[in-house]
């Protein structure tokens, strides 16, 4: 699932260290979170792939069940 925009709810670009509104122009801090017990995900990053791991015992979790939260820089 993509991050949305908590002021206009359009989808946010994903940038380096968070997200970009394109409709509000807006700056914000995004952070992958387990679907199962809502705490962060580790990032793998290899071969171009991003794959999510949960250290709390749900494993590899698919990017399409990462639960966002977003917030304002």
């Amino acid at each position: 699932m993509q991050p949305v925009c908590p002021e206009c709810g359009n989808e946010l670009v994903q940038t380096g260290n968070g997200a970009h509104c394109e409709h509000c122009q807006r700056d914000f801090t995004a952070q992958a979170r387990c679907p199962d017990c809502h705490q962060p995900l580790e990032i793998l990053k290899a071969c171009g792939a991003v794959d999510y791991f949960c250290q709390h015992g749900h494993g590899l979790i698919s990017k399409k069940r990462v639960e966002w939260a977003v917030s304002a820089r």
